[in-house]
Formats: structure tokens, C-alpha cells, sequence
């Protein structure tokens, strides 16, 4: 445990009077003394009517609902369940989704713009309904929902959102202060929203799963589907599974049909900590509109309310330093309520689209058995539970008013292309820097450090272990190349150009990359 507390620490000039030691290793709070029994691997060829790649809220919703219905469902997770975006959300439950509604309005239209309102709100009393069916107990909390500002700039952009509510029939209010002791210059507040726990809503919905039939296999990584009337589903061990319909709910499609969904996404991370305060904490859900982002809510733990900060975002890959970030939030909790004890700290990842509206559906024109759900930007509770529904109603030929508003192969100039020729232009500067890095002598590094280093000419990625073990990678990513950066807390190599994300041996811990970085240890000898 590293220690941070005392008056001795100085953010900005502001002494910090934190008595608490840093937890060493980011853990969301919701893992705190709860853990899914371990599936089985797939280790032979089968087959069923669906395939289900990836176990977040999005496809374990999936499986349950179509498991419900009489669909023999096969889900795959390439890790354990729920240790992915869901495992490491904030999880609030709302259809208040930042600065949206006026964006969509312009872009879209009124007609469209309501539509993704009406689909996380259903999304949201569909969560509430299934926990009530199912008597689960996941901390559900209805709250208030608020989106804030403290500057004259933006106080004018909310003044627009809360416009563009009016014209939706969206029900918000317009304010002037918060119940927390901020200073602000406007907010918007949307009643009666809610937020959870995911693990200990999730996991009855697996249980459920099994008890329909369904089968799930976990440390089962799906790599590739063979096309056709029945498409197979190949993994990464060889064991086939043959199938009607594949749906892909990993964080970046695993299979894109060649759509080059790497260009039209882009991946940001946040963080979080998870605090105990000195202040009472006022309840309501809190975010704030301008840069840097900012979120509150709070969580009953052994009869204690913790108090998530959470924000801090940026492109993957092209942060400060970790640990930089994590001291922001400190701060910023120490001036609004004063922290007695950090509990927990964990960072996550969020897939954007050009126009910030999910892709979910069929992943090209031509492929009408083989469906994604990706690019939820940061609102996967509602959006994630939108998708499952929504290929509930595909698979069983229902009408669903959302298929045109989030199918994967719309296209909207306005603000697709600004938006596209920004992301890649970012891409490219990113592409020059990383070729230009440094390098540092494999000597010189120290117990738990990384550095880059060459090797036999080649540039490296070299980690030093807390033992003094050595892991050494080729710094290229595997996706198109790009150089991948030390991401210092969770001691992983980042690529910022597309947000793939390597292991210290260089495994595939995130797309869009699917093949590891080179292991360059051998050459050492």
C-alpha cells in the first residue's frame, strides 16, 4: 500500500488532509467481496442457434432474454464474466446522457433525437422491472440525476440542452445550485433516475441463463467467424461453434466484416475513486458538463456511503501519467466533502462513435446473421440493455422502432465527417510521435518500471518486475502500427492511436488489435 495521506501532500498549492494509504491495485468497488463462480473453457466443437460474444450487461441481457424465449445460446467471454466496461462502470442508470439531446436534435431531427431518449429510458424500467421479477438485490437506488456547469461558457450550452428537452417532451428543470457545495453557473436535473450494483445485478441473470439452458464458457476467445447461412465462430484454441446468428457484444467487434469500425470509433478512458467522506453526502447522481469531467454518486457499503468520484477522461493512450490522473480526483473530493479513507480506485474504457449514437445490429448489409452492440460512450447501463432488447425483437422478427436509428451502417455527414477527419488526424500526429519516442538503457531501469529500450536495433518495451523479472515486447501495434505507451497503474502497453490494449507479455487485453506484440525476451540472450 502506498502511502498518500497526512498533511504533508501539496496538489495545486491546497495541503490535502487525506489520512489514508492508496490501494495498490485498481479494483472496481463492486468486486469488493463478490465473485462469480468460474465457467468452464471451450475446449470442443459445438453447436446452437445463438452465439453471444462477450460477457458485459450487453451480453449477458442478451443470452438471458433470448435464453427466455427458447433460443439455444451459447456466450462466450474471453476473460472471466463481468471483469470488462460493465465490471468497472460507475453504473448509473439514466437516460441524462451529458450534453446530447440539443446535438442529436440538430443532427438528427426531432424525431430521431426522442427516439434515443425513449430507447434508455424503456432500457431503465426494463432494469427496474427484471429486478422487482427477479427480487434481486443489487443496491438499486432511485436519485436525481444532474448535469451541471461552472462556466459562463457552457452555461450557455446547457441553456440549449435544457431547450432541446423542452421541444422532446423530455421532463428536466432548470437550476441554479446543486445540494452539493459547488459553485456553479447552471444545471439541469432529471428526476427519479437510479443507479446499482452490475456484478450483483448481473449475476442472478446468469444463473438464469444456465437454469434456461444456456451454456457459458468463459477464457474463451473468439477470433474470427466463418461466413454463411450458418456462420461458425472460431476461437482462439481451434473449438468451432456452429450457429444462426452470431451476436458480437465485446467493448470493439472482434469481427467487423471490413467495415473499418477502427476508424469510425475512437476510445477514451476515465477514473475513478471510490472514498469515504468527512461530509455527509446529500445523495443525487452529479456530472459536469465542461472539461475536466467530473461525476459523484455514492454507494452503500457495510452500512457505510462511499462516495465515487469519478472523470478525468481522455484519449486511451494519451493521458498523463496514471497516477496524475487518480490525484485530480483526490483533490477534487477533498474540496467538496474532505476524504477520510480511499477505498478503492479503477480506470475503464469507452468506445465513441462519429456521431456519439451506438452501433447495434447487423455489422454490414450483407451479413444479416452476424450482429454488434459497440460505442455506447460511457452510457453502457441504458444503451447496453437497449441492444440486448433490441436483438431480442430482430431474432424473433418483432418491429422495433430503433433499428434504423442505431444500425451500424447509417451514415450522417454532418457530424460523421468532422468528426472523422478530427479522430484520424489525432491518429496520424500520434502515429509521428510514437516513431520519434526515446530510449533508455534496460540497465538503468529499477524494480516495477518500464522504459523504452532497443533491442538488436529494434525499438522494445521493457518491464522490470517487482521481483526483477523482465518482460520485454516489440512496441509496434499489431493493428496498424502505431507505437504503444506505458500505461504506469495498470501496468499494461496502450495504443493511443485506436485504443488497443497489451499485457506486459503483449497479449491482447483490448481491441482493435487481435494478434499479441512480438515477445522480444528471447533476443535478450
Amino acid at each position: 500500500m502506498e502511502k498518500i495521506g497526512g498533511k504533508q501532500e501539496l496538489i495545486g498549492g491546497i495541503e490535502l488532509n487525506v489520512n489514508s494509504t492508496w490501494p495498490e491495485n485498481p479494483e472496481p468497488i463492486w468486486r469488493n467481496g463478490s465473485r462469480l463462480e468460474n465457467n468452464p473453457t471451450l475446449t470442443e466443437s459445438i453447436s446452437t442457434d445463438v452465439v453471444v460474444v462477450g460477457g458485459g450487461i450487453t451480453g449477458i441481457t442478451t443470452a438471458y432474454l433470448l435464453s427466455k424465449v427458447g433460443k439455444k445460446v451459447v456466450l462466450l467471454e474471453a476473460n472471466q464474466l463481468l471483469n470488462g466496461t460493465t465490471g468497472h462502470t460507475t453504473a448509473k442508470i439514466t437516460a441524462q446522457h451529458d450534453l446530447i439531446y440539443d446535438e442529436l436534435f440538430n443532427h438528427f431531427g426531432k424525431e430521431k433525437a426522442r427516439k434515443y431518449y425513449d430507447a434508455n429510458n424503456e432500457a431503465f424500467q426494463f432494469i427496474r422491472h427484471t429486478i422487482n421479477e427477479l427480487s434481486i438485490q443489487c443496491s438499486f437506488t432511485e436519485e436525481d440525476s444532474y448535469l451541471y456547469t461552472t462556466t459562463d461558457n457552457c452555461a450557455r450550452k446547457l441553456t440549449n440542452e435544457m431547450n432541446a428537452y423542452h421541444k422532446l417532451g423530455i421532463h428536466g428543470e432548470f437550476q441554479n445550485h446543486l445540494p452539493i457545495d459547488l459553485s456553479i453557473k447552471a444545471a439541469i436535473v432529471m428526476k427519479n433516475q437510479a443507479h446499482f450494483n452490475p456484478l450483483a445485478y448481473l449475476s442472478p441473470l446468469v444463473q438464469k441463463i444456465k437454469e434456461q439452458q444456456g451454456q457459458i464458457f468463459e477464457q474463451t476467445v473468439a477470433v474470427d467467424v466463418e461466413k454463411g447461412l450458418n456462420p461458425i465462430v472460431v476461437t482462439k484454441n481451434g473449438a468451432k461453434i456452429s450457429c444462426q446468428t452470431v451476436i458480437a457484444c465485446t467493448h470493439f467487434p472482434f469481427y467487423d466484416g471490413n467495415a473499418l469500425y477502427f476508424s469510425r470509433m475512437y476510445a477514451e478512458r476515465s477514473y475513478v475513486i471510490a472514498a469515504k467522506t468527512k461530509q455527509a453526502y446529500p445523495g443525487g447522481m452529479y456530472l459536469s458538463a465542461d472539461m475536466p469531467k467530473r461525476s459523484l454518486r455514492s454507494y452503500q457499503m457495510n452500512g457505510e456511503n462511499i462516495v465515487l468520484f469519478g472523470g478525468e477522461s481522455h484519449k486511451a493512450g494519451q493521458g498523463h501519467q496514471v497516477t496524475d490522473h487518480y490525484q485530480a480526483l483526490k483533490f477534487f473530493g477533498e474540496e467538496t466533502f474532505g476524504l477520510s479513507e480511499i477505498v478503492n480506485r479503477w480506470s475503464a474504457q469507452d468506445l465513441f462513435t462519429l456521431d456519439k449514437l451506438p452501433y447495434i445490429g447487423p455489422v454490414t448489409k450483407s451479413e444479416p446473421n452476424i450482429l454488434i452492440a459497440t460505442g455506447f460512450h460511457k452510457w453502457g447501463m441504458t444503451n447496453g440493455t437497449a441492444a440486448a432488447l433490441l436483438f431480442r425483437d430482430y431474432l424473433l422478427n418483432k418491429d422495433n422502432p430503433y433499428f434504423d436509428l442505431f444500425s451500424p451502417s447509417r451514415f450522417h455527414a454532418d457530424p460523421s465527417i468532422k468528426t472523422f477527419l478530427v479522430q484520424n488526424a489525432n491518429v496520424a500526429s500520434e502515429f509521428i510521435k510514437g516513431k520519434l519516442s526515446f530510449t533508455k538503457e534496460i540497465s538503468e531501469l529499477g524494480n516495477d518500471e518500464a522504459a523504452i529500450i532497443r533491442v538488436n536495433g529494434k525499438k522494445a518495451g521493457a518491464y522490470k518486475g517487482p521481483e526483477g523479472d523482465l518482460h520485454v515486447v516489440d512496441t509496434t501495434c499489431t493493428h496498424l502500427y502505431c507505437e504503444v505507451k506505458w500505461n504506469d497503474d495498470d501496468r499494461t502497453w496502450d495504443c493511443p492511436c485506436h485504443g488497443s490494449r497489451f499485457s506486459i507479455d503483449g497479449d491482447v487485453l483490448e481491441g482493435p488489435a487481435d494478434k499479441p506484440l512480438i515477445n522480444l525476451k528471447d533476443e535478450l540472450d
